[in-house]
């Protein structure tokens, strides 16, 4: 039996690591899993399937903070207490409270919503032929659809965006330099969470925050004062975080392949919902799912020693050449595997009916609104660790007539 190639290490704490990189394709041609500082990255579609669905491995992102030296303060103690984290009947009890919000029955009469909001922002700026997507379209649609989603008043848009972005940065490798704001950003989202329940408690309204202090006050037992706060932050933050970014890169992913965007602004009835599931594939903002190994077991010919911290690696599974036909372009009519953008099994991401509906609205959008899309050569990209996106999308493109 021929000997199996030793992994390749990689350096994802480098800022300038990218996960499309030819180095990492050759890691995954050669093996499936690559060492790194913080544990092993999976990165075939088979492995990070099966892994996924393996009951031994626990949510692994708790571990972020310290593995970057931060060990407490502000942030540290809002991370080891939110829903992406926990485990066990803690993690089931909130998680069971909070599924219903987001259910697409309660969310489906805010589309048209999405849509007025999506076209007034796209009338600001589609006659002079070019934009700064990330911040005059990307950055109001996420925040406002948001404040929509949590019965937020609209107006609070920019302070809450900018919480929202500051808190992001400690899902970066660059969290030890920047945890002073960071710090400030939960402190003072801390406080605006307090408003918000104060608020519901004296004057309920028929949306998701009332229907969550709604349910602590009538049980106790259900949610906690503090975990209503937490909860309350996380869909803040991580409601505006991911839908942001994920427009910027399906919009960067759809500029390399305008037979696409055509396609999707001639039919997007047919192809929004494809359009979505393309962009996340190819181009996702969670470059990576965190699992760590709750004792030791054998995957393949590797023994995962309990502890370890094992990064599965979206883009990487969902590109893999094994798993998918042409598999790094973007193909509307390709009946493709499931990818794993908003993570797996029990920590599958509860907001992803909203994202897909949002996303898809912005895509159609913008697709039928303007033609010969180009990006910039002066965008802003942040690092491929962990969450990812664009702090500056310059584009050009024809207006549609």
């Amino acid at each position: 039996m021929a000997p199996q190639p030793t992994p390749a290490h990689l350096d994802i704490s480098d800022s300038h690591f990218r996960m499309n990189s030819e180095e990492v394709r050759s890691a995954r041609a050669a093996h499936w899993y690559a060492r790194t500082d913080w544990g092993i990255a999976v990165l075939t579609y088979e492995d990070s399937s099966s892994l996924l669905k393996n009951p031994r491995l626990t949510q692994g992102s708790a571990k972020w903070p310290s593995q970057h030296g931060v060990v407490d303060g502000h942030f540290d103690s809002w991370w080891r207490k939110t829903l992406l984290v926990l485990e066990g009947d803690e993690h089931h009890r909130i998680r069971r409270l909070v599924n219903p919000a987001f259910s697409p029955r309660r969310t489906e009469p805010l589309h048209h919503r999405f849509q007025v909001l999506a076209d007034s922002l796209v009338d600001e700026w589609i006659d002079d032929g070019r934009t700064e997507f990330a911040g005059r379209f990307a950055a109001p649609y996420a925040t406002r659809i948001l404040c929509m989603i949590l019965g937020i008043d609209e107006r609070d848009w920019k302070k809450i965006h900018e919480l929202a972005s500051t808190i992001g940065l400690g899902l970066g490798i660059t969290i030890q330099e920047r945890i002073g704001q960071i710090d400030e950003a939960i402190v003072e989202l801390t406080e605006y969470a307090e408003f918000l329940v104060r608020s519901r408690r004296a004057s309920p309204q028929d949306d998701i925050l009332s229907t969550l202090v709604e349910a602590r006050d009538e049980d106790a037992g259900k949610l906690s004062d503090q975990e209503l706060i937490n909860l309350i932050i996380l869909l803040i933050f991580a409601g505006i975080d991911t839908t942001r970014n994920q427009l910027a890169l399906a919009v960067e992913a759809f500029s390399k392949q305008q037979d696409q965007w055509e396609k999707l602004a001639a039919a997007p009835g047919r192809y929004s919902a494809r359009a979505v599931e393309e962009a996340l594939r190819v181009n996702p903002i969670g470059r990576w799912i965190s699992r760590e190994a709750s004792e030791t077991f054998q995957h393949k010919e590797h023994t995962i020693e309990q502890g370890t911290t094992l990064h599965l690696f979206t883009l990487t599974s969902a590109t893999d050449p094994t798993a998918f036909t042409d598999p790094d372009r973007i193909d509307l009519d390709a009946d493709r595997a499931p990818h794993f953008a908003f993570g797996g099994g029990l920590h599958h991401c509860l907001g992803h009916f909203v994202a897909r509906a949002d996303i898809g609205v912005a895509l159609s959008t913008l697709a039928s609104r303007m033609t010969d899309l180009r990006l910039g050569e002066d965008a802003e990209w942040l690092p491929d660790s962990g969450n990812t996106g664009a702090n500056r999308l310059p584009i050009t493109f024809t207006p549609r007539t």
